[in-house]
């Protein structure tokens, strides 16, 4: 008998750098990390070597001791506590006015057709340019920094779930009529549950443009919040606090982003397979 000898398969050669190749989860964290790494350092080197004027530019360690006298002397955790609390505020506001609307005009045509035109035109607006009129109309107070991150939010929102919604498969929705669902029942068991994992990270994406309205917001007629406190410090020329309080905005937004992914990780966990 003749002995068939099957021909060998050469083993697969892992690709390095190949477009959409995913990475290990110690080695994107070692390359985020090392980003981080190399910025301080390039920093330091500016700061520190006489590159830049201490008056432009602060270096780590000035920032840091910066950091520092803003907690031990100028109550800076409650200025951070206003802040989160506004920027959430004006968010939870936006999500219960923007989520509703925008299910409601991705689902129905007609809704689309008479809102999406305001809301399209409204998306385009700067929060910021919204501020003196909301000064005129609410004050200094809490009302008007809640309403200019609504205002930032509540259009973006809209359109995002809008689009989501509007974009579920046509065969899921034909297969439920088929089964006899109502048009009520296509929109509670079709739309909003295929639509519901898109909506979160609309919501996450917004989130992060929320930070950036509560800031504009405060730095014009605020007593308190990190917004406040980089106004006062650019006024001293004070660099150190305000790249320092520029971090704390952005370890805070990092900390939410993540929150935010890891609930939608775990409430969506379908959504993946």
């Amino acid at each position: 008998m003749t002995k068939v000898i099957s021909p060998s398969v050469p083993p697969a050669r892992k690709r390095r750098m190949a477009p959409l190749e995913p990475v290990s989860p110690t080695m994107k964290w070692v390359l985020g990390t090392g980003f981080f790494v190399l910025f301080v350092v390039i920093w330091s080197i500016v700061t520190l070597g006489g590159f830049v004027s201490p008056t432009f530019l602060a270096s780590p360690m000035t920032m840091v001791r910066e950091g520092i006298t803003l907690f031990t002397e100028y109550d800076f955790l409650n200025d951070i506590g206003m802040t989160v609390w506004r920027v959430m505020g004006g968010f939870i506001l936006a999500s219960i006015v923007a989520v509703p609307l925008g299910i409601a005009m991705g689902a129905w045509k007609p809704v689309e057709a008479f809102f999406e035109p305001f809301v399209s035109f409204c998306r385009y607006l700067p929060a910021s340019a919204f501020i003196p009129l909301l000064i005129l109309w609410a004050g200094v107070g809490e009302t008007q920094k809640l309403l200019v991150i609504y205002i930032g939010s509540v259009f973006q929102i809209t359109l995002m779930v809008a689009v989501t919604v509007g974009g579920a498969r046509k065969d899921l929705v034909e297969a439920a009529y088929t089964l006899g669902a109502s048009n009520t029942g296509i929109v509670r068991r079709v739309l909003i549950p295929g639509a519901a994992p898109g909506i979160a990270e609309t919501l996450r994406l917004v989130l992060g443009w929320a930070w950036t309205y509560v800031i504009v917001a405060e730095l014009i007629g605020s007593s308190s919040g990190i917004g406040h406190m980089i106004t006062d410090s650019q006024a001293l020329l004070n660099t150190g606090q305000i790249i320092f309080g520029i971090i704390v905005i952005g370890l805070i937004g990092l900390v939410s982003d993540f929150i935010f992914k890891t609930i939608n990780r775990r409430m969506f966990e379908w959504s993946t397979l």
